[in-house]
C-alpha cells in the first residue's frame, strides 16, 4: 500500500520541442537539481549517434523488435517518425520510476508528449520548448555536426509542423536565452512538483 501511495504522489514532467530547440539540455539541467527527478529513457529503432549507449540515452531496438513490442502493447506512446525510425516510451520504464517514488521526466516528440499528458492529466505538466526561429534551429543543428545536410533539412521541415502543436501544451518556453529558459523551467517544475 505504501508503494501505491508513493507512486500516486510522483509527478510527470513532459518536454517536447523540435530537434535542436534545446529541450535535452534543459532536461539535463533539471536532472542535476534537487527535484527527485528521473529521466524516462525512450526506446528507438534508430542507430546510436556518437557516444550514445543502450540503456543510457535510449533503448536501441531493431525496427522488427520495436514492431513486436507494439503488438504486445508495451508502449505508453510511440510514433514512426520516419520510415522504420520509431520512438516510444515503454510502460515498464515509467512504472519502474513511479514505483520508486520519483518524478518522471520525458524528452519526447510532440505527439508523444500530448498522448502522455492525455493519459496522466493533471498529474503531468507538459512543456513545449520553442526555438527563437527556424534559422536559429538550422544553425544549432549544423553546429551539432551529427546529421547529414539531408537529415537537417528533414528535421527543419518537421520542426515547422511540430511548432504548430505548441498551443496544446500547458506551457511554452522560448529558448532564445538559455539562462532565462533554464530559470523559467526550474521554477515551473519546482512549483508543479510542490503542488
Amino acid at each position: 500500500m505504501l508503494s501505491e501511495y508513493i507512486d500516486a504522489m510522483a509527478k510527470l514532467i513532459i518536454f517536447s520541442a523540435p530537434s535542436g530547440a534545446g529541450k535535452s539540455t534543459l532536461v539535463r539541467y533539471l536532472l542535476a537539481q534537487e527535484l527527485n527527478l528521473q529521466f524516462s529513457i525512450s526506446a528507438t529503432s534508430r542507430l546510436p549517434r556518437g557516444e550514445e549507449k543502450n540503456g543510457v540515452e535510449y533503448y536501441f531496438l531493431s525496427p522488427a523488435e520495436f514492431r513486436e513490442r507494439i503488438t504486445r502493447n508495451e508502449f505508453l506512446e510511440y510514433e514512426e517518425v520516419y520510415t522504420d525510425k520509431f520512438y516510444g516510451t515503454l510502460k515498464s520504464e515509467v512504472d519502474r520510476i513511479l514505483g520508486e517514488g520519483k518524478n518522471v521526466v520525458f524528452d519526447v516528440d510532440c505527439i508523444g508528449g500530448l498522448n502522455i499528458k492525455k493519459i496522466y492529466g493533471d498529474r503531468a505538466l507538459s512543456i513545449f520548448v520553442m526555438p527563437p526561429s527556424v534559422e536559429v534551429l538550422r544553425e544549432r543543428l549544423e553546429k551539432r555536426g551529427t546529421d547529414s545536410p539531408q537529415v537537417i533539412e528533414n528535421r527543419l521541415a518537421k520542426a515547422e509542423y511540430e511548432m504548430s502543436f505548441a498551443p496544446r501544451f500547458d506551457v511554452v518556453v522560448c529558448n532564445d536565452d538559455f539562462d532565462r529558459a533554464k530559470d523559467e523551467v526550474l521554477k515551473l517544475v519546482s512549483d508543479f512538483i510542490q503542488q
